[in-house]
């Protein structure tokens, strides 16, 4: 595979966000929820005005992953105020990873959430948070396998359809100790 460059998105990549955001959630989660809820969801979570919102927030932040200039998939981050269950303000919160299909698999994935623990390390999170769809079994694995544990849950609305998330989390004090000696 070619290399992939890790690069922060924009305001002015605001279309290129939506596209990618769209075409990523509805290859994950359209064959296992409603065409009316997926229909709902893409069209109020991607929207001009929520997009615009999230990448103007000083505590959001949106990294593309691109492949010979091609997007195949994006991460989004929340410290302080912007993260989505207010847990610890010094916890960096993975809010999305999410890749085209064919590259799921590619490391691709692993890219992203390394370049969040970068982030983590860097701005000396005491932990990095999220919330995963229980149903979400490929996901659950590759959190697991890097060192994620399950503490707690929370709901997620898609169009009418009630979901749990699983809120699973990583300690980053070991990793903050290494990095200061």
């Amino acid at each position: 595979m070619e290399q992939i460059i890790i690069e922060r998105v924009t305001p002015a990549d605001i279309k290129k966000l939506q596209e990618i955001g769209r075409t990523t959630f509805s290859e994950a989660f359209a064959a296992v929820n409603s065409e009316e809820n997926m229909k709902d969801y893409l069209e109020k979570g991607f929207s001009d005005e929520k997009l615009k919102g999230e990448l103007t927030n000083q505590d959001s932040q949106f990294y593309f992953a691109l492949l010979d200039g091609e997007i195949v998939g994006y991460l989004k981050i929340n410290i302080g105020q912007a993260q989505t269950e207010k847990l610890n303000p010094d916890a960096l919160e993975i809010e999305r990873i999410y890749l085209l299909k064919t590259f799921y698999g590619q490391k691709v994935g692993q890219l992203l959430y390394q370049k969040a623990i970068d982030i983590a390390i860097e701005m000396q999170a005491s932990y990095v948070w999220l919330g995963v769809w229980e149903e979400n079994y490929r996901a659950l694995r590759f959190y697991e396998k890097n060192g994620f544990t399950p503490f707690s849950k929370h709901k997620f609305w898609l169009g009418d359809d009630e979901q749990t998330d699983l809120l699973m989390k990583k300690e980053l004090a070991d990793t903050n100790q290494l990095k200061a000696s």
